[in-house]
């Protein structure tokens, strides 16, 4: 018998401003659901999402909660103000019985100290304070929107796996396919403000939902010619009983009231890119160049050659300088050494990854002509402004919407008008899937395939490079850069591992001055385990799984109703004990986390 749904949404409708946004829309959550929910950018997605949370209240139908159970949501742009610090700001979301503990330790996961000022967080790292803050209570239900935004591959990778091993019901929104297709095992599909339900993940979405468009398109097909049966039969047919030709009309009346109602989906995405003259052979030439900022290197001794065609992939952590790269090979930033050599006739389109082009007090019109005209060329031919807007889903009525009242994914559709606008033969894109909804993305994709120059792309989505990457360049560490042959799956399974984080300095104990002056500092590479560590090593596995046993029965002795009532001592003692051991075994896996990184470091 499957288990009561823990959170309920039934005909759920809303209306913003005159259009309705959402109509009869439905959410059913079980215990343990991984949900994608899914549909194009401004479909409601979102606002479904936060009807669900209850930070918003729908203009019809129902929401159920079951009674006791726990919710978190993690907003698209988390609000940190009013809070001194990233910790305290991580502990507010937590309630009597959750593990105070879990705040800082995932902080820590997350590459935060918990002492930062929310006011001085970069979006990354809000984003990944705000991951802390919903993951830190181990809630029944957990509302993503978007978690993977600003975030890089290695914490994406972290946050996959860190939810795959929840028990929370997970309802989630991303733009990232390869997070959807591992995680979800249900697809709730938000279409034209009705939801449709697949009960399979992500992975196998997109064929079903191409069937039942097609299936919509047959329909409208059948309709449309049985209108134009009865209209024939009406001005050609003949006549017959005054009471069957009513019928007939009223028949006629109602199958066209019912084609006016029907909603069709709105337009595709059109991406040309325009072309610019041939480039020769020879793109990018860089020989053993290097780059620091003050005593860090950024690039040290990389060497590639890019030609005609190629559509090289850009990966790496945040900070390792995938950005600064990009800008050597292009020829905007001279290197320290080394040389950079670039082909003739290059014609450079470029999107930056934090859309710093746009002019947040321009109209939409005005980001796109540069203010002086009403006309584009595209591939040397003018074309009207309105319609290269509609190409990108924007409505004539948007040409004087200023750009800071954007949504994030048509700041992005924006972006890339303008750079596909520019004659190019390179192609420069520095995180063009942000904010980007999944038929978009598969646009995009092909427009890439199909694009006669070279594409040089820095990007987090890894689905992307795999689609679209004949070589991947991947951050080493240290100012090291290595290219793969591929996309981002071909070049983890050359390099053993994906791209990972920049390992924390590990800062051991402090020497007292006596043993420092009578023992010889041994040469850090010939640095190996001391005794004490490979103990350790060998034994916190077992301890672990004793404080996993522990934990359980502690837990089972706390779940019993008539505990609390008959001995609240009892009660307090075992709740005491339980977070005790939580974080005893919380302690042990780090140690041995760290351990085993450096056994590996040492013997690599």
């Amino acid at each position: 018998m499957a288990d009561a749904p823990v959170l309920t949404l039934q005909d759920i409708s809303l209306t913003i401003g005159s259009s309705l946004l959402l109509e009869s829309a439905e959410l059913i959550v079980a215990p343990g659901d991984k949900i994608a929910l899914v549909g194009r950018n401004g479909s409601g997605k979102s606002t479904l999402l936060r009807i669900a949370a209850g930070t918003l209240e729908a203009d019809g139908g129902k929401r159920f909660l079951q009674p006791g159970r726990t919710i978190r949501y993690l907003a698209q742009e988390p609000d940190l103000s009013g809070f001194a610090s990233v910790l305290d700001y991580v502990e507010a979301g937590l309630t009597e019985g959750d593990a105070l503990y879990r705040a800082q330790y995932l902080l820590g996961e997350l590459g935060l100290t918990g002492k930062e000022e929310p006011s001085r967080l970069s979006g990354g790292e809000a984003r990944r304070a705000a991951l802390a803050r919903v993951l830190a209570p181990e809630p029944d239900i957990l509302l993503l929107d978007e978690p993977t935004n600003h975030l890089d591959l290695p914490a994406i990778e972290w946050l996959e796996e860190t939810i795959a091993g929840l028990k929370s019901a997970i309802v989630l929104i991303s733009h990232d396919r390869r997070f959807l297709a591992d995680l979800t095992r249900a697809t709730v599909w938000l279409d034209r403000g009705v939801t449709r339900r697949l009960n399979k993940g992500f992975a196998g979405f997109e064929a079903w939902r191409d069937t039942v468009l097609e299936e919509e398109e047959a329909a409208r097909h059948k309709l449309d010619r049985q209108i134009v049966r009865e209209e024939h039969w009406l001005t050609y047919g003949v006549t017959a009983r005054r009471k069957r030709n009513v019928r007939r009309l009223e028949q006629l009346q109602g199958l066209r009231q019912e084609r006016r109602e029907q909603k069709r989906l709105t337009g595709n995405v059109k991406l040309t890119a325009s072309e610019g003259a041939t480039t020769g052979a020879l793109v990018v030439e860089a020989q053993d160049i290097s780059k620091s900022f003050g005593t860090r290197p950024i690039v040290a001794g990389f060497s590639t050659r890019v030609i005609r065609g190629d559509r090289v992939g850009v990966v790496g952590p945040n900070g390792a300088g995938k950005t600064t790269l990009l800008k050597l090979l292009t020829g905007e930033l001279q290197p320290d050494s080394g040389r950079v050599r670039l082909g003739s006739n290059l014609e450079l389109a470029s999107l930056d990854q934090g859309r710093k082009s746009l002019h947040p007090e321009a109209t939409l019109k005005q980001a796109l002509t540069g203010g002086g005209s009403d006309t584009l060329m595209i591939n040397g031919t003018p074309k009207h402004v309105v319609g290269y807007m509609k190409d990108f889903l924007f409505t004539p009525e948007q040409a004087g919407t200023a750009v800071s009242k954007l949504s994030g994914g048509e700041r992005g559709r924006l972006a890339l008008a303008r750079a596909l606008a520019l004659p190019s033969n390179v192609l420069v894109l520095d995180e063009p899937t942000n904010d980007l909804d999944l038929e978009t993305l598969d646009l995009l994709q092909e427009m890439v395939a199909d694009y006669a120059g070279t594409v040089i792309v820095v990007s987090h989505d890894r689905d992307f490079l795999d689609r679209v990457a004949t070589s991947t360049i991947v951050a080493e560490g240290d100012g090291q850069w290595t290219e793969y042959a591929g996309g981002y799956t071909d070049m983890v399974a050359q390099r053993g591992h994906g791209v990972r984080a920049p390992q924390k300095p590990v800062v051991a104990p402090r020497a007292k001055p006596a043993e420092a002056a009578e023992k010889p500092a041994v040469p850090a590479q010939k640095r190996k385990l001391s005794f004490k560590e490979k103990h350790a090593l060998e034994t916190l596995p077992g301890e672990i799984e004793k404080l996993e046993t522990e934990i359980a029965k502690l837990q089972q002795a706390l779940a019993d109703p008539e505990l609390y009532r008959k001995s609240p001592d009892d009660f307090a003692k075992k709740s005491q004990a339980l977070e005790a051991a939580e974080a005893k075994r919380a302690e042990a896996e780090e140690r041995w986390l760290q351990l085993e990184i450096l056994r590996e470091e040492l013997e690599s």
